[in-house]
């Protein structure tokens, strides 16, 4: 087993975080500087790599279960940061890693970015075994979280989306998989991996990912394995993000608030 050496970094809510100024998502800071929950940075170092995870605990009596976050191409930005939170006030330990750590000019991460596209293309750029060994780090360190019940899932928007169903293939012993708008694996021997459920989030307006899911069905149905897809008619790609951003499409914002209803219903199995 890998050793992890983990330092937490308690930060203030109102300390926001995004690519530079240029995400613009006020809307997701005032969320973060307005919520009563406890909300930190850690850092997890393993295999001489740092990885920055933004935490937040839900306010309960009892130990929770822990959701990874993971992030769309656009990086750990303050929405990512909102739905972190938002899964906090359901009732579970939210841990969003920036799998940009190190990636930015001087060894930054997402905020160092100088544009959204200069962390699109490193998010483009990032090896394969690299973030799947960042996030085991993470599980491992929420697995062990002193107010954690030992289960973790994973959850992802679009490019975090394919990661987290990845993620499933790697991590035998996860309690489910959240797939937002995101392509799974094509190939069956990398499916068959999979042990937990897995929850698909997709939009009727986005072919270029919701036209893979029948195929995965397939093979997931072929293997034994719970795959359960929900598609959102009329909603575009990154749903989750824009129905709730400043002026919303009608269907997107339907989109949002539904999936969000489903996802909390689906926490509660954890």
């Amino acid at each position: 087993m890998r050793e992890l050496w983990i330092a937490p970094l308690v930060v203030l809510a109102a300390v926001g975080l995004g690519v530079a100024s240029h995400s613009a998502q006020e809307w997701a800071r005032r969320r973060l500087e307005a919520s009563p929950r406890h909300q930190e940075w850690v850092t997890i170092t393993y295999d001489r790599r740092t990885v920055h995870a933004f935490v937040v605990y839900p306010e309960v009596k009892t130990k929770a279960p822990v959701v990874i976050v993971i992030h769309e191409n656009r990086g750990l930005t303050d929405w990512v940061r909102s739905v972190a939170d938002q899964l906090a006030e359901a009732g579970v330990i939210a841990i969003a890693p920036d799998l940009l750590s190190g990636m930015a000019p001087g060894g930054g991460r997402t905020r160092d970015f100088p544009s959204e596209d200069a962390a699109r293309e490193a998010i483009s750029k990032l090896p394969p075994e690299q973030v799947m060994a960042d996030l085991n780090a993470v599980a491992d360190y929420a697995a062990r979280l002193p107010a954690s019940n030992g289960k973790v899932a994973v959850a992802g928007f679009c490019w975090g989306g394919s990661q987290a169903f990845r993620f499933a293939t790697h991590r035998p012993n996860l309690a489910a998989a959240f797939v937002f708008y995101g392509t799974g694996p094509r190939d069956q021997e990398s499916l068959a991996r999979i042990r937990c459920p897995v929850y698909g989030f997709y939009g009727g307006n986005d072919a270029r990912v919701t036209a893979t899911v029948p195929e995965t069905a397939e093979m997931m149905n072929h293997l034994g394995k719970t795959f359960e897809p929900v598609t959102y008619e009329g909603a575009g790609h990154g749903f989750m993000r824009t129905g709730e951003g400043p002026n919303p499409t009608d269907a997107n914002r339907k989109a949002r608030d539904q999936a969000w209803m489903r996802w909390k219903e689906l926490l509660k199995k954890l």
